[in-house]
């Protein structure tokens, strides 16, 4: 071969037997590896093993800055070096990666690319660089595989080369399925902070208004007794309006604790049918003002679930304000409590416009409303039902919607009985 020599690989010819088995096997074990610092490792020294080099050396190529920097080497690699920026022009690696090639040098002091301050920060005499250039899936080059000083023979062969580029090729998609798996590790890690400011923040904002709020509702109350009929008129208005605000700063309350997920649940014995008695559903003052009749269905015996007391009065509660708020004025809503198999069902159904069947699922997802948020008449964040779903499914059980058309809707919320629990 010349002094310095650039060739292409003839892809068709086969590697030997043994040679094409342990690149099969790193194949596997490169694929298991997400570490990009672990990889880099393993691949140099699958590269000098394989090619019977006393080194080799990966560069990795920068994308915002487009320089080579060395990431990995059979020897280690100083702080400086690994700061040390490669340029594309004027290197070998450059070129290699530029040409997309492999290249073959066989003497580097012939070479006016080589850089002998390399060697000399990493005390390794270069003599020979086998290079080949790493690609990802579209085959476009990310880094160079560099594979320095034949052991044994005075040259490199082309089954060397064969083998390097195969590595090369595996390495490349693998180099690059771990910045990926890195960068989404990145990711996840600030989307986790974010979401954690945003659950602090709607803790703080809900904590701090409610204390405001219940000033404004006490002096309204107490003003509203104290005034004529037309006065009475505009506090109610006042009041109204804070009822509505106070029920928003809940839902904010509410989506805090649902967030806080099992660190906040406490589970205890309780008899569901007795509990929906003590929350007096029937006696809603929302319901009441609108005329409407609440009716409850509840058995003679106990139902015993072993929940979080707290968590199912919240969905309950959401259920039912969710049923007055879209059951129209002297309409009727149904609360029953039934056993069914290994089960308690908690039934709410309305008679108000119902569902499209398309939606039965989405009104479960926070922030959705049927309703176009530019036509809405009915107010509210979209989170009730979202919390309701959420905290059911913390205490093991199931949320779901049916609706008949114009016909009205019914929710239901299955519990496992106390002992059934899987």
């Amino acid at each position: 071969m010349a002094g310095r020599e650039t060739f292409t690989m003839n892809r068709k010819a086969k590697l030997d037997a043994t040679r094409l088995a342990r690149l099969v096997e790193i194949s596997r074990a490169l694929n298991a590896i997400t570490n990009l610092d672990d990889l880099l490792s393993h691949i140099i020294k699958e590269a000098a093993d394989l090619t019977q080099a006393e080194a080799a050396s990966i560069l990795l190529l920068d994308p915002r800055t487009h320089q080579l920097h060395f990431k990995a080497s059979s020897n280690p690699i100083p702080p400086e070096m690994a700061d040390l920026a490669v340029s594309l022009d004027d290197s070998i690696a450059g070129a290699i990666l530029q040409a997309n090639q492999p290249m073959y040098i066989q003497d580097v002091t012939r070479e006016p690319r080589w850089n002998p301050q390399v060697g000399q920060i990493i005390n390794f005499d270069t003599r020979q660089i086998l290079g080949v250039p790493m690609r990802n899936v579209n085959q476009e080059p990310v880094g160079v595989l560099e594979a320095l000083n034949k052991v044994g023979k005075p040259h490199f062969s082309v089954q060397d080369l064969e083998t390097l580029a195969a590595l090369a090729d595996i390495a490349g998609v693998a180099v690059e399925k771990a910045r990926l798996f890195t960068e989404l590790e990145q990711a996840n890690a600030t989307l986790s902070e974010l979401d954690k400011l945003k659950s602090d923040f709607i803790a703080i904002a809900s904590h701090e208004l409610r204390t405001p709020l219940g000033v404004i509702m006490g002096y309204v109350s107490f003003l509203r007794e104290e005034a004529d009929e037309t006065m009475a008129e505009q506090f109610d208005t006042v009041l109204n309006a804070a009822v509505h605000l106070r029920g928003l700063i809940q839902d904010m309350a509410n989506l805090s604790y649902v967030d806080a997920g099992q660190t906040a649940l406490l589970r205890q014995m309780v008899d569901l049918s007795a509990l929906v008695q003590e929350m007096k559903l029937a006696s809603d003052e929302t319901a009441a003002a609108k005329n409407q009749t609440i009716t409850l269905h509840l058995p003679a015996h106990p139902l015993i679930v072993n929940v979080d007391r707290n968590m199912i009065e919240v969905v309950l509660n959401n259920l039912l304000n969710n049923a007055v708020k879209f059951t129209p004025q002297n309409g009727r809503i149904a609360i029953t409590l039934e056993q069914q198999g290994g089960e308690v069902w908690f039934r709410i159904r309305d008679n108000g416009r119902g569902i499209p069947k398309d939606q039965l699922k989405r009104i479960f997802h926070r922030f959705y409303q049927v309703e176009s948020p530019l036509v809405r008449q009915h107010g509210g964040l979209g989170l009730g039902l979202s919390i309701a779903k959420e905290l059911v499914e913390l205490n093991n059980g199931r949320i779901w919607a049916e609706s008949a058309g114009e016909n009205g809707s019914e929710f239901v919320v299955a519990l496992p009985l106390a002992g059934e629990q899987t």
